[in-house]
């Protein structure tokens, strides 16, 4: 995956605040891209897109709780900032049970939202490096030839060499030879690095479906 920039995404419908908080937000050195309702956000949306979502509450069309839930059914991990001055505990609650970094009320405090954007690039730079890594581990695996794969599997499930030999009807030497193949494509130092990479390849390939 390329270096990407981190942005903050803003979406609000009050031309005066949205411009207030470009105007801040780039006084603090972050880049922003401003729109005015959910949809126009959505449809500008890109999978690589990296950065933070600050979303007011009361849109026109797809409210800000609405925006959040359909990023959450499309798998759209973005942290997010909601800013609202109609704002009441159910709503602050079901925000931030749904995944938000900070529920914050008009007149925004400019400290509170700065730190809560902070944050929110930390978390996003991590969520970007996690995925990094695993698209950068899944094609790894991808490059094992079938017999790795097969032996790779058995090896991480705690057999022997001599018994994966017997078990697939190949010599012991063989059988160490694709294990030490599959280990250098996989770039694992150890067997316990090579168990805990096919483990992140199990749990995302699961929570993928």
């Amino acid at each position: 995956m390329t270096e990407q920039v981190p942005m903050v995404f803003v979406v609000e419908d009050e031309g005066s605040v949205r411009e207030a908080l470009d105007s801040l937000l780039r006084s603090a050195g972050y880049g922003v891209r401003l729109f005015n309702s959910a949809g126009e956000f959505l449809s500008s949306w890109t999978p690589d897109d990296l950065g933070c979502l600050v979303l007011d509450v009361q849109l026109p069309g797809l409210s800000g709780l609405a925006l959040q839930q359909e990023l959450i059914k499309a798998d759209i991990q973005i942290p997010t900032i909601f800013i609202t001055g109609h704002g009441d505990i159910r709503m602050s609650v079901q925000a931030i049970k749904s995944g938000a970094v900070e529920f914050l009320t008009k007149p925004v405090n400019h400290l509170d939202l700065l730190n809560a954007v902070r944050n929110s690039m930390d978390k996003a730079q991590a969520q970007f490096k996690e995925k990094s890594e695993l698209v950068s581990l899944r094609r790894r695996y991808e490059a094992l030839t079938s017999r790795e794969r097969e032996v790779m599997k058995m090896v991480i499930s705690g057999m022997l060499n001599k018994q994966v030999a017997a078990e697939i009807g190949i010599s012991e030497i063989t059988v160490k030879i694709h294990r030490g193949n599959a280990m250098h494509k996989m770039g694992a130092s150890s067997l316990a690095d090579l168990v805990r990479m096919a483990e992140r390849i199990i749990t995302a390939t699961h929570e993928t479906k």
